[in-house]
């Protein structure tokens, strides 16, 4: 199937005249006929390489058996011209292009049966045909939505169709389509997304397991979603004519987020969304929650640089000062003190219980968790040795609890400490030796004589300038 060889002659004039001879027998009832005789004239103009007159003569043979009714031979034709030998591509292309302007108006007259048949007969004619992949995935994803809707239904096989919309838009590569705009594949790319997660949270509900280390449920759709998510220009997202799309996007991955509990992420991807001018602007509604929702996932988020940085950025960024209770939350976190829990419930745990994040206890054990290892990170800085009783009683948890909490910090990397369970101390300061001590010395001496060179050389200047003023 090529359209690289030469035409060699112009079957204009035939093709004009059979046309309307061929449209008179179809509406006579003798469409077969009519069929075969622009059938007899198509194989002359394929043959010839003359493309223009090949295009007119296979729309026209589809257009009769759709005028017709005659859905099984519609298909049958298509197939039929499809797999011709020597076939010209653009030929091909324009005839699947007519037929799929038609499968709404089949699936109304029609019904559902016909417009299956017609969309598998234009599957199979697009199947491994380059020149025909923007075609084929937008038809795959009509099918796909097809089973998506069956699955919205009680009867049993819905979680299977469900499952069958998922595979039928996972198997199209769309980010490899060229031929294909960068905002439609964008769409098919999230469209991918919202169906793997879909399936993924019914799996999941089944199975009953929610863990993300979990192999079973929906675990492989969800490392599906994050591998799709990856394939999603970012760059692309920010131009504004792309804003609807960047929010879906968002809202997906906040959504895988949220599955592996990474709070972090979870607050990265509210940031970006929050810079979108047009919720940026709407500071009373969308805007507003966004940026609830960053300072709720930011505190929730385990201590790291990242995580640091960020906290420190928003707790600068004028619009927090809006919303007075969030940034007194932000800057508790930013502030090298303790925050006792029983004081943080009682000025922030009326309103945060009421809000959809913080209803799940487990988030809420999570926020007692992050205020517990920042009382311990201030305690280190503060304090070379500390008896546990008084870390205890500082902390507001029980001997163990400490304990738990101090170890899993120094395993993190946070802190340094030791504990001396005998003698009840937590060393927050390791044991310099010898060179480490001399280092220290040798280092502060540097700096001694830094500011020492510094002083005489402005004593210098300053009795230089004395002389030539007596001068």
């Amino acid at each position: 199937m090529s359209d690289n060889k030469k035409q060699e002659k112009d079957f204009t004039p035939e093709v004009t005249a059979l046309l309307p001879e061929a449209a008179e027998l179809a509406k006579s009832g003798k469409l077969q006929e009519a069929l075969d005789r622009l059938f007899a004239l198509e194989k002359q103009t394929r043959n010839a390489s003359d493309l223009a007159s090949t295009t007119r003569l296979v729309k026209a043979v589809a257009e009769h058996c759709y005028e017709a009714r005659n859905y099984d031979l519609l298909n049958s034709s298509v197939t039929t011209l499809s797999k011709k030998h020597g076939q010209l591509k653009a030929a091909v292309q324009a005839l699947v292009e007519l037929v799929m302007g038609w499968l709404d108006d089949v699936k109304q007259k029609g019904g559902v049966e016909r417009w299956l048949e017609l969309v598998e007969t234009l599957r199979g004619v697009t199947e491994g045909k380059i020149y025909l992949e923007t075609p084929r995935a937008r038809v795959t994803r009509l099918l796909a939505h097809y089973h998506e809707g069956i699955a919205t239904s009680s009867t049993p096989p819905a979680k299977e169709s469900l499952q069958t919309a998922s595979d039928l838009l996972s198997d199209l590569q769309v980010e490899t389509y060229s031929s294909m705009e960068r905002r439609e594949k964008t769409e098919f790319l999230l469209e991918q997304m919202r169906l793997l997660i879909t399936v993924a949270r019914q799996k999941d509900a089944e199975s009953g397991k929610d863990s993300k280390d979990s192999l079973g449920g929906g675990e492989a759709e969800w490392v599906k979603v994050r591998v799709g998510g990856r394939k999603v220009n970012e760059e692309f997202l920010k131009e504004k004519d792309n804003e609807d799309l960047k929010l879906k996007y968002y809202d997906l991955m906040i959504e895988h987020a949220l599955h592996q509990s990474s709070y972090l992420d979870v607050a990265k991807y509210y940031y970006k969304v929050w810079e979108t001018p047009s919720i940026k602007k709407d500071v009373a509604d969308k805007g507003r929650t966004t940026l609830e929702h960053i300072v709720y996932y930011i505190v929730l988020a385990p201590h790291n640089n990242e995580q640091s940085d960020m906290l420190h950025h928003l707790f600068v960024d004028p619009a927090l000062t809006r919303l007075e209770l969030h940034y007194n939350l932000v800057k508790c976190f930013t502030t090298r003190e303790l925050m006792r829990w029983p004081g943080i419930q009682t000025l922030y745990g009326e309103f945060l219980r009421t809000t959809p994040i913080f209803q799940s206890d487990k988030r809420w054990e999570d926020l007692h968790t992050r205020v517990i290892e920042h009382n311990i990170r201030v305690v280190a800085q503060y304090y070379t040795r500390i008896t546990l009783p008084r870390l205890t009683s500082l902390l507001d948890l029980t001997p163990k609890q400490t304990e738990e909490t101090l170890a899993r910090l120094v395993v993190s990397g946070t802190i340094w400490a030791r504990v001396d369970r005998p003698a009840g101390v937590v060393n927050f300061r390791s044991k310099q030796s010898a060179e480490d001590v001399m280092n220290d010395w040798s280092s502060d001496m540097q700096k001694l004589l830094g500011l020492v060179e510094k002083t005489w050389m402005g004593m210098n200047a300053a009795q230089a300038a004395q002389s030539r003023v007596k001068a």
